[in-house]
């Protein structure tokens, strides 16, 4: 049997794939001389310009159609690998693409026709203790550790009805998680859940569990209490407090002095900014003085109001979700820098968000509890498992 590689201008990088694992499975193959063709989707790349002066657009479009009940090939990621297989007489024999690091699409001829499959292979899981003490932002502090940002996304995420990580942690504060991390043929993939974590403020500190079960989902704290609560701490993720709540304060434009009933956070032009809690939209678009604005009106009397946008991703009488994509930061409106001005009110008088207590979210309730109990021993146990250093192969505890 003879093997050759042809490389095409848009193939990058020569890869292995999927194929010789299964070669001899396509019986055809094993009695005649074939072609393998391997590469990586090139950027602003198409199939049929990845595959051009190796299949006939007809061929490239027979394939598409026949994948497309099992993936469509229109969503092709860069850099993943694809290779095909040609007969003697040039026909297509099989066609594999890497969609990610467990699933491969696989088309093979049988006679005349094509078929498409789905091959999935399995994440091995490891779960891993980091921890950090935090010296300048919580971002610093992960990396520093040998984690991605994205560990800190999701850290940041589980303390956000409690913690607003643009104002209140000081150097000093630490952190400790256990997380799951996703391997693939030995490499690390990305994240899984944070089974467990803790954050220590001072003399004050906030402990996590994971727990799933037939009624209850989500992060809870030891008592079996939930983390989420009606309100986030803050409509953005990471930023800085710029202006506060004030009955007077010297106005940057108009240069006289006035209340400003709300918290200005400083953020790049673009930053997303959040629902702060469930509620519907009863304004998408221009407020005097505020320029693009969004106001949300919520339960038991609240509303909140998201100001100075440049843009605006939802509309008048929308429904949202804590959480849901309002908009951006901008500077719209009566504003010297991009920021958001953030503002609450509570049977229409302004109060300041950063002192209104949110209400928790019910308990566990009592026939999970045994289960919850169990759970919160085994996974707070994983944080005081000793963290290694700062090398992703080495913080890794089976």
């Amino acid at each position: 049997m003879k093997t050759s590689i042809a490389v095409g201008v848009l193939v990058l990088v020569l890869l292995p794939t999927h194929l010789p694992r299964w070669l001899d499975t396509v019986s055809p193959l094993a009695r005649e001389p074939f072609t393998v063709v391997r590469g990586t989707i090139a950027r602003n790349s198409t199939l049929a310009a990845a595959l051009s002066g190796t299949l006939s657009p007809a061929t490239v479009h027979r394939l598409v159609e026949t994948a497309r009940p099992v993936y469509n090939l229109a969503r092709l990621s860069v850099g993943r690998p694809f290779g095909l297989v040609l007969g003697a007489d040039g026909l297509l024999k099989a066609f594999t693409y890497g969609i990610d690091e467990v699933r491969t699409l696989r088309v093979s001829r049988r006679g005349e026709a094509l078929e498409a499959e789905m091959v999935t292979g399995a994440f091995e899981t490891r779960v891993a203790t980091v921890s950090g003490v935090i010296e300048s932002s919580l971002f610093a502090t992960v990396t520093a550790a040998g984690e991605d940002d994205q560990l800190a996304i999701d850290l940041a995420a589980i303390f956000a009805w409690d913690v607003d990580f643009n104002t209140e942690i000081r150097t000093g504060d630490s952190f400790r998680v256990a997380v799951e991390k996703l391997h693939a043929n030995g490499h690390f993939c990305r994240y899984g859940r944070i089974l467990a974590a803790e954050f220590t403020r001072g003399t004050k500190v906030l402990q996590a569990i994971r727990f799933d079960d037939e009624i209850s989902s989500g992060y809870y704290d030891p008592t079996g209490t939930p983390l989420r609560k009606a309100f986030l701490r803050s409509p953005l993720k990471f930023s800085r407090i710029s202006s506060r709540f004030t009955s007077a304060r010297l106005h940057p434009i108009l240069n006289v002095s006035r209340p400003h009933y709300g918290v200005d956070y400083a953020a790049p032009s673009g930053t997303p900014v959040l629902a702060a809690a469930n509620g519907v939209v009863t304004l998408a678009g221009w407020q005097e003085g505020f320029g693009k604005t969004v106001r949300l009106r919520h339960a038991n009397g609240f509303e909140t109001l998201y100001g100075h946008l440049s843009r605006i991703d939802v509309r008048a009488r929308q429904r949202v979700k804590q959480g849901t994509l309002l908009g951006a930061v901008g500077m719209t409106g009566l504003a010297t820098g991009p920021h958001l001005d953030y503002r609450m009110l509570r049977n229409g008088v302004p109060v300041d968000p950063l002192r209104v207590k949110s209400p928790p979210a019910e308990p566990v309730p009592a026939e999970e509890r045994a289960a919850f109990e169990q759970a919160r021993s085994e996974r707070l146990t994983l944080l005081s498992a000793n963290p290694a250093p700062a090398r992703r192969t080495a913080s890794t505890t089976p």
